[in-house]
């Protein structure tokens, strides 16, 4: 039977205190995680074709080439050219075409 006395001390509990938040902080901290206005009104649009099969390829390739909406190959799809698309262009650029697209 083990020994009851090595397992008998209680852990302490530590309080955090509470730091209290001026009200300029508080709206600084709120008007950090807004996305900034799109400095054109125009949308921009890319057209995408998958040029490369993605046989042999990894999985996260095929799953990120699904996500932009392409389904077989030569396949072509128009997407809105923002921050998460261009990762994700970035990320099977060695299997896609990228060309602007005039909206």
């Amino acid at each position: 039977m083990p020994s009851k006395a090595a397992g008998s001390k209680k852990a302490t509990k530590k309080t955090a205190k509470k730091k209290k938040t001026t009200a300029k902080a508080k709206a600084a901290k709120k008007s950090a995680g807004k996305a900034k206005p799109a400095t054109s009104t125009k949308a921009t649009l890319l057209r995408v074709r998958q040029v490369r099969s993605g046989i042999g390829h990894a999985e996260t390739y095929r799953r990120t080439l699904r996500a932009l909406g392409i389904k077989h190959h030569q396949d072509e799809v128009v997407v809105a050219d923002g921050a998460s698309a261009r990762g994700m262009l970035h990320k099977v650029r060695h299997l896609v075409r990228v060309t602007p697209e005039e909206a």
